[in-house]
């Protein structure tokens, strides 16, 4: 993923009540889709600002934030230094495309409007599957299959995606227990674009 356009934004990222609505929204989903406690070890890949941690709260135990937009993390790390992100939480440059898995495990990864970005779909879901613990679960807040109105002509991601090519994807990947629900919706421009949650478990 390029990360230009992002470093360029991150400063005003939060200032976009939209965005911190439909984070809530998400980590509302999430927290309905999967088990959560204090000591749930989170991944939020593809933080940005870190506003979907933020949203689950005390719902969730050690937080690592990953991205690999420098703003974005310096806007992370002054959140930290703030108190609206735990002073624990780790703060990585990862991009799963270029990059190993860590040699780490998490018990919940959370991406939210982050893969239609990615091009190696293939080999960051394996590489998700590579950092969940057994038992483990994968959340996915995405678009769903648009007609390629949300980013322009000039976009080379994913216009979104298809539900049951995505479960297939997933599960090819090592992961069980897919499911795909409605999230919530992203307007834009005048139009409105369903996001759902795909929801995914590494098998123990």
């Amino acid at each position: 993923m390029g990360s230009e356009h992002f470093d360029a934004v991150a400063a005003d990222w939060d200032r976009d009540e939209q965005k911190v609505v439909r984070a809530r929204q998400v980590a509302r989903a999430v927290a309905a889709a999967v088990p959560l406690r204090p000591s749930t070890r989170l991944l939020e890949y593809g933080a940005g600002t870190g506003l979907v941690t933020q949203a689950l709260g005390d719902q969730v135990g050690a937080a690592t934030l990953a991205d690999n937009s420098t703003g974005m993390r310096a806007v992370i790390q002054d959140k930290i230094a703030a108190g609206a992100l735990p002073e624990s939480a780790r703060v990585w440059d990862l991009d799963l495309e270029s990059q190993p898995a860590p040699d780490e495990r998490f018990d919940l990864i959370v991406t939210s409007l982050v893969l239609h970005h990615v091009h190696a779909l293939d080999r960051v879901l394996s590489r998700f599957a590579e950092l969940l613990e057994p038992g483990g679960h994968l959340c996915i807040a995405d678009l769903d299959r648009e007609d390629g109105s949300f980013h322009g002509h000039d976009f080379d991601g994913h216009h979104g995606f298809d539900r049951d090519e995505l479960s297939a994807q997933l599960t090819e990947a090592g992961l069980v227990d897919v499911s795909v629900r409605d999230c919530t919706e992203f307007d834009r421009d005048g139009v409105s674009y369903s996001v759902f949650l795909a929801v995914a478990r590494r098998p123990v």
